[in-house]
């Protein structure tokens, strides 16, 4: 390969680098110390009347903040649901107060747990496309986020990441160790 040809090829690969970091960036928003990620929603099916909405919300602050609500133009109501097992039967209801974002940590709404219920849809959530809405979090106010809407399969990756334990890990395949 020439010089210039090899230059032309590390200069577009970094505008392709460069154009994926603008796309991740892209599905974070801050709102005072809250960092708000990966907002995603499961598609639904034509005439369903509720949807899941999953986030990564990070804390960065010295002091709890709570995710009490939000609103949306395609839904009708929007509650901040968790899922427990009782009696070996899965329920879901709202959290009450909302749900408690503690100060340093990361919280994962993610399938079969805690997450965000869009009630009294007005249309049906695509895969591919996106919806905007407002969450509303008790100290840090409201913040502007678009959910892209997902399959099944693709939000419950948001699942299995939450119950992996980064606590042993450092991200650069090594795990941790305790000296």
């Amino acid at each position: 390969m020439s010089l210039r040809k090899l230059k032309a090829f590390a200069l577009s690969a970094a505008l392709a680098v460069s154009a994926a970091a603008s796309i991740a960036s892209a599905n974070e928003y801050k709102v005072g110390d809250l960092v708000i990620a990966h907002p995603i929603a499961r598609a639904t099916a034509p005439g369903a009347r509720v949807g899941g909405g999953y986030v990564v919300i990070h804390n960065n602050g010295t002091s709890a903040d709570r995710l009490i609500g939000g609103k949306a133009k395609f839904a009708g109501k929007v509650e901040i649901h968790e899922m427990k097992m009782e009696n070996d039967v899965m329920r879901m209801k709202p959290i009450e107060g909302g749900l408690v974002i503690p100060a340093g940590e990361k919280v994962i709404l993610a399938p079969g747990g805690n997450h965000i219920m869009f009630m009294k849809l007005s249309e049906t959530l695509e895969q591919g496309a996106t919806h905007k809405a407002t969450l509303t979090f008790e100290k840090a106010g409201n913040v502007d986020v678009t959910f892209q809407i997902k399959s099944i399969a693709e939000t419950l990756k948001l699942k299995d990441a939450s119950k992996m334990d980064h606590s042993k890990m450092n991200h650069n395949g090594h795990k941790k160790h305790d000296h």
